[in-house]
């Protein structure tokens, strides 16, 4: 979920509202500006679980840490993409070491053996976000249609190593996913198979920009509620923009002042946005200044780039999504050039389609997304 992002975006106005979401350990930077705020009590949890949730996890050893303990408790929650997760899904979980230096979290979800691979799945996260909570329900679904679904942790984001929450170049991310998919794509259970990106919010700003990096190596992409333009009267001013620059140079890992959580913004059943506390490796700080000016300048670059994005599309965003205007789905809609593309806005919804909906709109908006790779994968 987008939601630290977007909170300071809509509530402060300094920034505008986004498209109207063992290893070894880090160095540690020098002169790091911290300015942390509490983390709220879960409830039901023993003292000594929100102790350990509660830890720093500004480093990635910190963050594997927290997973580990909370690993369990998550898939035991009271949650359709939990409790109704399809059996005998085969999953891994790796490391791969990039070309930067850092260790990526990688992970797949298989269907039971002796099922054809229809295509590979390939899916970038949200800002703040993990492939490891809500997404690894999500997954097994997709996968026990016959899907490969693979996924990673950004670079400063769940178990990759990084700054967390700190985002020092968009294209970084974006470089990143190209490098780490590029070898996904090799592996031999999905060779010669057709590959499709999944993007989620910010992620959907990733995959874009992945596809405008190399226009010809995917055959379709899904976009949920994606962060791809800035709503023109979300606007800053170009003196207030050009501030926050030259600021994000000086301080460029400081957070901004903290605002209420947007969850509710978020998430629309009342259950499920309790659950969210349970994504205890989540970045739900505030937004760092450098962080913050990337995800503009992405967005404003792929604002004008929208024509150029020709591949297979499936755009899906909740008609009351408070966090990504569904109003910039429809303007990506009707300026991509993609001779094949789709738009489902789904009525009342929220901006967690794919896991804060009541159960059927959470298994409606996949089995929308199964169907639409259906149609494109012919059997071989």
């Amino acid at each position: 979920m987008d939601r630290c992002l977007n909170q300071t975006l809509r509530q402060h106005r300094h920034f505008p509202r986004i498209g109207t979401s063992g290893p070894k350990s880090d160095p540690k930077p020098n002169n790091l500006i911290i300015m942390a705020k509490k983390k709220p009590v879960i409830l039901g949890l023993s003292d000594e679980l929100n102790k350990i949730a509660s830890q720093n996890l500004d480093f990635a050893p910190a963050r594997r840490l927290v997973r580990s303990a909370f690993t369990q408790i998550q898939l035991n929650l009271d949650h359709c993409l939990f409790q109704m997760a399809p059996p005998g899904i085969r999953t891994e979980e790796w490391y791969e070491l990039n070309s930067k230096h850092q260790e990526i979290f990688c992970k797949s979800w298989l269907p039971k053996p002796g099922v054809r691979i229809k295509a590979a799945l390939c899916f970038c996260h949200g800002y703040g976000d993990t492939c490891t909570f809500f997404f690894e329900g999500i997954a097994k679904q997709i996968a026990a249609s016959g899907y490969g679904v693979y996924a990673i942790d950004h670079p400063g984001f769940g178990l990759s190593e990084g700054l967390h929450g700190y985002i020092s170049s968009f294209d970084d991310i974006v470089d990143n996913v190209i490098e780490q998919y590029t070898i996904i794509k090799g592996r031999p259970e999905v060779r010669g198979v057709p590959r499709f990106l999944l993007g989620q919010s910010m992620g959907g700003a990733v995959a874009i920009k992945v596809h405008l990096k190399e226009p010809r190596e995917w055959d379709g992409v899904v976009l949920v509620a994606p962060m791809c333009k800035i709503a023109e009267d979300m606007r800053p001013p170009e003196p207030l923009a050009k501030a926050l620059i030259m600021l994000s140079r000086v301080l460029p890992k400081a957070k901004l002042v903290p605002q209420k959580d947007l969850a509710e913004l978020a998430i629309r059943d009342l259950k499920k946005r309790k659950q969210a506390s349970y994504n205890v490796i989540c970045y739900n700080d505030q937004t760092r200044l450098k962080t913050a000016v990337e995800l503009l300048k992405a967005t404003n670059y792929i604002e004008s780039q929208l024509n150029k994005i020709s591949l297979p599309m499936l755009i899906l965003h909740g008609a009351d999504d408070k966090v990504t205007d569904p109003m910039v789905s429809q303007f990506l809609y009707e300026n991509a050039s993609s001779k094949d593309k789709t738009l489902k806005l789904y009525e009342g919804g929220y901006h967690c389609i794919l896991e804060g909906e009541p159960d059927d709109r959470i298994f409606t908006v996949i089995n929308d997304i199964i169907s639409w790779l259906d149609s494109r994968c012919s059997p071989h």
